[in-house]
């Protein structure tokens, strides 16, 4: 019973970690009246030579693209929304 219960704690334990890197990173804490404007952030974002094909609001608090940069290579970038600066991305 004992080990039974140590095994399951540490089973959900390790899931939980797994999920947490899987997630995507915070941006901001800075409240919404305070972020670029979600036509501002896509124009910035084009101006930069990314084309988007998916833009959304995170949980994080981030705005996120997918799509690809000037080389045509799959990105997936994470952006501050109040400033707009890169926070986390991923080229393919």
């Amino acid at each position: 019973m004992k080990r039974t219960l140590i095994t399951g704690i540490l089973a959900t334990g390790l899931m939980t970690a797994s999920l947490a890197a899987l997630a995507g990173p915070t941006c901001t804490d800075a409240p919404q009246s305070d972020w670029m404007s979600e036509e501002a952030m896509q124009q910035q974002i084009a101006d930069m030579g990314y084309e988007v094909k998916e833009f959304k609001t995170t949980d994080g608090r981030c705005y996120e693209i997918y799509g690809w940069d000037d080389q045509q290579r799959r990105v997936e970038i994470y952006f501050n929304p109040v400033d707009g600066e890169i926070v986390k991305q991923e080229i393919d």
